[in-house]
């Protein structure tokens, strides 16, 4: 077999990569320019979005007033008429020469309010056949403890990953 060859120099950078830390501070400034740009132009951005939103909600508005009041006639009538729609409840909807309506029932849906109180008086009840129990790694032990887990298949853990933050300077304004 032939011997793996080893890269030893990066690739050549599609960019222009500065030479000199004078060079690297410019770019550095650069980066912050572009940020406060992009910041600006997104900010003008949500100005114009939020004026044409404010022009057409008065539109919207007597729109969706008629909407609803037809869409209540509709089912007033509907209801009135719904053994006669549905063939004397052979079907669940109703045709019109313009549409349909139709009766859907819902599932059976369950609400909850105050998790913790419902909990425990299911437990009080014997009724633990209704609550679940969830399994889930404690990833902060196994990083307390690394050596412990070492031999474990498909656990791994990642230390040492370094990120690399490019932070130009900016005054706040309060």
């Amino acid at each position: 077999m032939a011997a793996k060859k080893t890269r030893i120099k990066q690739p050549a950078a599609a960019f222009p990569v500065p030479g000199t830390k004078d060079e690297c501070a410019e770019m550095i400034n650069q980066i912050g320019n572009l940020t406060r740009e992009i910041a600006r132009l997104t900010t003008a951005m949500n100005d114009e979005i939020a004026v044409i939103t404010d022009a057409y909600t008065g539109q919207f508005t007597p729109i969706q007033d008629e909407l609803k009041n037809l869409n209540q006639a509709v089912q007033i009538y509907c209801e009135a008429n719904r053994d006669d729609l549905t063939q004397g409840g052979k079907s669940k909807s109703g045709g019109f020469v313009t549409g349909t309506v139709q009766w859907r029932q819902r599932p059976p849906s369950v609400s909850v309010r105050g998790v913790e109180a419902v909990i425990e008086a299911l437990k009080s009840f014997g009724l633990t056949r209704f609550i679940r129990t969830k399994e889930e790694l404690n990833k902060e032990a196994i990083l307390n403890e690394p050596s412990v887990v070492a031999g474990v298949a498909g656990l791994s853990i990642k230390s040492g990953t370094e990120d690399f933050v490019i932070s130009p300077f900016e005054a706040e304004v309060e």
